[in-house]
């Protein structure tokens, strides 16, 4: 299954979006305008569908409902998030899950539902707050999401929700992870753990997905010539061998590879792990612009067999300029006084008319987010 539709109110930076989302989506715009808090309403929902997880968790996580609620909410405070879900390939809707939050007024002030609704195509079969919540105010604190015994009829979007892929690896943790001491987050979103994943992984299937990377290291790493997994007193470990002139001498382990070369063995193993919604948070950190070039058709290569929803955040015009790139595809978001405007490129006048005149896609949406006074920047200093 794929979003084919998200409509949100009150969430962080955006008081109101809705949003068509094909089976591979770029989310662009300038720095601080939302684009990590519009892939967190994604991992908000698995974090409340999770086992151990849930609503009150998911909410604290993220510092509280204050946090979660856009400053430009004024006399409709709550939080509201609707998705449709879809098969892909198809706009047919085959589920629709929605949920509005609020706050207590008063005692431990603990998030609880305003509503919960559940469209089984166009049939309504769940609609909270029902008699049972109204005999007990208590159970509006809980989704029916996060319970087993009150999600039979529906299990299919809190398992489509629970298995969204989020990797966002940030290399030093993987080379010095001794340096970085303190529990570890949930779902380790910046791969501290990045090699115990791997390590789980069965070893036909683990080699396979190694080999693929090897391959494609082959070509975007100077003299990268093996990549093999190991495991030294009981840690795994990645090791490469590059081409070099004394035997045996072009040996490196994980805390030796560079952070470009980390950064791409973490996306590809993302891309091939699962066939579950991946969230990718600028790719191309690290990365060399002919290689960030080559991203697009390769997620699209990879996604398709595996009919998998991908959802991007870049303002990388050697990634946006890539001309297979529809703008059904890429959303834009544009900071206001009211909170950050979220639109399809494609229903932007300006930006069709553009593509209509040759230009590509990133020559025709990047300049919209640059911010304003962006040419005064050096004059400051």
């Amino acid at each position: 299954m794929i979003i084919s539709r998200l409509i949100l109110k009150n969430w962080k930076n955006f008081k109101d979006v809705d949003l068509e989302m094909e089976e591979r989506v770029f989310i662009v715009g300038a720095n601080a305008s939302g684009k990590s808090n519009l892939l967190d309403v994604f991992r908000f929902l698995r974090d409340i569908a999770k086992s151990g997880g849930g609503l009150q968790k998911a909410v604290t996580d993220r510092g509280g409902i204050s946090k979660i609620r856009s400053l430009a909410a004024r006399k409709y405070p709550d939080v509201e998030i609707e998705v449709h879900l879809s098969e892909f390939g198809s706009r047919e809707i085959l589920w629709k899950y929605a949920i509005s939050i609020k706050q207590e007024t008063r005692g431990n002030r603990l998030p609880f539902i305003a509503y919960e609704k559940v469209w089984k195509g166009s049939e309504l079969i769940l609609n909270r707050p029902d008699k049972e919540d109204k005999k007990d105010p208590v159970r509006r604190t809980q989704t029916h999401l996060e319970q087993i015994n009150t999600n039979k009829e529906f299990r299919d979007i809190p398992k489509f929700f629970d298995s969204t892929l989020y990797l966002h690896l940030v290399p030093q943790l993987l080379k010095y992870p001794q340096a970085f001491t303190g529990p570890d987050l949930p779902d380790d979103p910046f791969g501290k753990g990045f090699l115990e994943r791997i390590a789980k992984v069965n070893e036909k299937t683990r080699n396979a997905w190694l080999t693929r990377i090897q391959h494609a290291l082959k070509l975007a790493v100077p003299q990268f010539n093996e990549l093999k997994f190991t495991t030294d007193k009981g840690f795994p470990h990645l090791e490469a061998i590059y081409e070099h002139w004394r035997p045996g001498a072009g040996k490196q382990k994980e805390d030796q590879f560079s952070d470009g070369t980390l950064r791409m063995i973490g996306l590809f193993w993302s891309l091939q792990d699962g066939d579950s919604l991946l969230l990718l948070e600028e790719p191309e950190l690290s990365l060399n612009g002919a290689i960030v070039s080559k991203l697009a058709p390769l997620i699209y290569k990879l996604q398709k067999p595996r009919k998998r929803q991908v959802m991007i955040s870049s303002h990388s015009a050697d990634l946006l300029n890539d001309r297979g790139i529809s703008l059904n595809e890429v959303i834009v978001l544009e900071p206001a006084t009211e909170g950050t405007k979220a639109s399809v490129a494609s229903n932007i006048e300006e930006v069709r008319e553009m593509l209509h005149a040759g230009m590509s896609p990133g020559s025709a949406i990047l300049p919209r987010i640059k911010p304003k006074n962006f040419q005064q920047l050096t004059m400051e200093f």
